[in-house]
């Protein structure tokens, strides 16, 4: 196997379960932008029971859709084992520090190596598993697991012919995208009932999707972007550069040792 090669294949139908996943996924934090719906401060956490059975579902469908086509083997389950309970325990050294994600290095070297499946799959078991860790379960969680998942997807789904410097150069650009992307996501998750009412920032009921989408990109201006994502940014790239190389390396030496996929 070449280092070229993903470790977790993709067939047709785990490619169609991926993008069906992705569309629930979008539908469940962009539906206040198509939908009206009340300010109401308890919707997030009435809701949430049921976005997390959802995304149960969706991780439930992929694995064995991934097990059923052949890439997902025991060495490849044993291996998203033990990389969510190392991501598990990397988030709680951001705890209390601005923008600080760690655990999305990881996520995304590990996409890399892996494939976008197995990305996808490692970031809602690590999120999962890092919330039961930290006592971290609350509505938050099933938006968390999703935004986590697309981080590992779309590493995976890079382009696998740069290597070197050139590979660390295109994972440091895609590790600084992905951590606004993330902040950004996971904004869009509580705006509509969190931001108030009455403001230029607030959320407004059946306002045009266009009009609110304006409306939240300034509220994540204003509140998330220039703290939070950015120090995210930083941290990603930095992680990359420094860290990228070694752990690549390592990742790809137990897929060869392994003999996964």
């Amino acid at each position: 196997m070449t280092d070229a090669n993903l470790a977790v294949p993709i067939s047709p139908r785990t490619g169609a379960t991926l993008a069906l996943a992705s569309m629930i996924g979008m539908a469940m934090f962009a539906w206040p932008l198509v939908l009206p719906v009340a300010q109401n401060a308890s919707q997030p956490t009435t809701q949430a029971p049921y976005f997390f059975v959802v995304v149960i579902a969706i991780v439930m469908l992929l694995a064995v859709t991934q097990v059923l086509d052949g890439g997902l083997d025991p060495k490849a389950l044993a291996m998203l084992g033990v990389l969510s309970a190392v991501n598990a325990a990397l988030r709680p050294l951001g705890a209390g520090l601005n923008g600080f994600e760690p655990m999305l290095f990881l996520l995304i070297v590990a996409g890399r190596v892996f494939g976008p499946g197995f990305g996808f799959l490692l970031g809602c078991s690590s999120m999962f598993a890092s919330a039961l860790l930290t006592a971290g379960v609350g509505p938050w969680l099933p938006f968390q697991m999703l935004a986590s998942a697309w981080v590992g997807l779309g590493a995976g789904l890079l382009p696998r012919r740069p290597a070197g410097r050139a590979e660390i150069a295109v994972l440091a650009v895609f590790a600084a995208f992905a951590a606004y992307a993330f902040g950004l996501i996971m904004n869009l998750w509580f705006w509509p009932f969190m931001a108030g009412s009455g403001t230029a920032l607030s959320y407004v009921p059946g306002a045009s999707m266009l009009s609110n989408l304006h409306r939240f990109l300034v509220f994540t201006l204003a509140t998330s972007t220039a703290l939070w994502d950015t120090g995210r940014a930083i941290t990603n790239i930095v992680l990359v550069i420094l860290l990228g190389p070694g752990v690549l390396d390592i990742l790809r030496r137990a897929v060869r040792r392994a003999n996964i996929g």
